[in-house]
């Protein structure tokens, strides 16, 4: 058996919540949890929709991470 390590450069991960503080608490631990990867963020995109059946509004992002250089 052979163990091949590769290292991650890029990594896109997407977030949803029914508060903006939610969300960013969601982030802001995964941000963290990327740290150990040797990511850091390089780009988040964020908007807010209204929920059809709820009325709520709903809050999404993209945040796309890249490798240390």
């Amino acid at each position: 058996m052979q163990l091949k390590l590769e290292r991650i450069e890029d990594k896109v991960e997407f977030f949803e919540a029914t508060d903006i503080k939610t969300l960013e608490k969601k982030i802001d631990e995964q941000i963290e949890n990327n740290k150990a990867l040797l990511l850091e963020v390089h780009s988040v995109q964020h908007q807010v929709a209204f929920d059809p059946r709820t009325g709520q509004p709903l809050y999404s992002a993209v945040v796309h991470f890249k490798a240390k250089k």
